[in-house]
């Protein structure tokens, strides 16, 4: 009788220069099944990166040689891995460039171990994310596999997306708040319910994540595509 394959361990890369925290974070991740690289800088960082193979990553602001944010921006340049952003602030100036450099989200530290796995997993899931969507009027494809809006096309069987038959590059949560708007159009979508549906957040979180995502995801499929209904939220315009 033959066993089922183990699955292989979630890797992780941190990347964080106070050398406590660091090691306390990789301590923390490896008692939860992660298996950890760590770097002090962002080009050691960045090193790491392109020799090896991630499944997230989890980056401080603040670092030596090449800061957080620019990391990230390098890399987004090759990859849509889920990126964590930790930033020692909460001022709002961090937190704002590293959504838009493309983080999916972010922590402030000092970070109970507890917050920061949850955000890992919630991550991670974003990653495997596969949902269909009910098929609506504008739906085409035998099982409604495929919605197209306008120009606009989602596969969300194959988890594709292309505008004007051009494929578009989404990073997980970019692409599971395209199709949550997909799967409401018309309906106007309150920040707090997207925090809660596409970030899994269970209180109320920064509705910066959404707004920063929401601007990211214009940008990508068409400015006019998302409507801001103000005092409430968006709206996916069929």
């Amino acid at each position: 009788m033959s066993s089922a394959p183990v699955p292989a361990p979630v890797r992780v890369l941190l990347v964080e220069d106070d050398d406590l925290m660091r090691r306390s974070f990789t301590l923390a991740l490896e008692r939860y099944g992660y298996e950890m690289k760590a770097a002090a800088d962002g080009l050691t960082g960045l090193e790491l990166f392109r020799d090896e193979s991630f499944d997230l990553l989890i980056l401080d602001v603040m670092l030596p040689g090449l800061d957080g944010i620019g990391l990230c921006r390098k890399v987004r340049e090759t990859s849509l891995v889920p990126v964590l952003m930790m930033s020692a602030r909460g001022d709002g100036l961090d937190v704002v460039a590293g959504l838009e450099a493309g983080a999916d989200d972010y922590v402030v530290k000092p970070v109970d171990t507890f917050v920061l796995v949850a955000r890992i997993r919630s991550l991670l899931r974003r990653a495997t994310y596969a949902p269909t969507p009910p098929p609506g009027p504008d739906s085409a494809g035998p099982e409604g596999e495929l919605l197209v809006f306008g120009d606009l096309a989602i596969d969300t069987a194959g988890l594709e997306v292309t505008v004007a038959g051009k494929p578009v590059a989404l990073t997980p949560t970019e692409l599971k708040l395209l199709l949550e708007f997909a799967a409401h159009p018309g309906t106007v979508l309150e920040r707090h319910t997207l925090l809660r549906d596409v970030w899994e957040y269970g209180w109320d979180g920064d509705s910066r994540v959404v707004d920063l995502c929401v601007q990211r995801l214009r940008g990508k499929v068409g400015r006019d595509r998302i409507e801001t209904v103000r005092g409430f939220g968006y709206k996916f315009r069929r």
